[in-house]
């Protein structure tokens, strides 16, 4: 299954240039916590302030519920997030205390 996200960056070079150097080697940890979760893949593009993150799941093993509780369990992934918010920054349409917001698909090719 395929999800795909939006979320705004902090508009200062300097912050971009950081969150984009993190992204070259995430920390272990964040790797494996996502791929536990049942993520098999995941991208992160960017054009200006704005992210877009494409996101291959295990519908198996994957749950945004099961993936938010084991995220806040762990001391590690909430030091990540924690780091990532000073560079992040909600869409407009981004509720309140939320970060990466759901995306809604309105084409495929494939299904023409």
């Amino acid at each position: 299954m395929r999800y795909a996200l939006a979320l705004d960056l902090v508009d200062d070079p300097k912050h971009i240039a950081e969150y984009e150097q993190a992204h070259q080697r995430i920390w272990p940890e964040v790797r494996d916590h996502l791929r536990a979760q049942g993520v098999l893949d995941m991208e992160i593009y960017r054009l200006g302030t704005r992210l877009f993150m494409v996101m291959e799941v295990d519908p198996a093993v994957y749950s945004v519920q099961g993936m938010a509780e084991a995220s806040l369990a762990d001391p590690v992934i909430q030091r990540w997030e924690t780091l990532m918010w000073t560079y992040q920054a909600p869409t407009p349409w981004t509720p309140a205390g939320e970060k990466w917001v759901f995306m809604d698909r309105i084409f495929s090719l494939a299904s023409q």
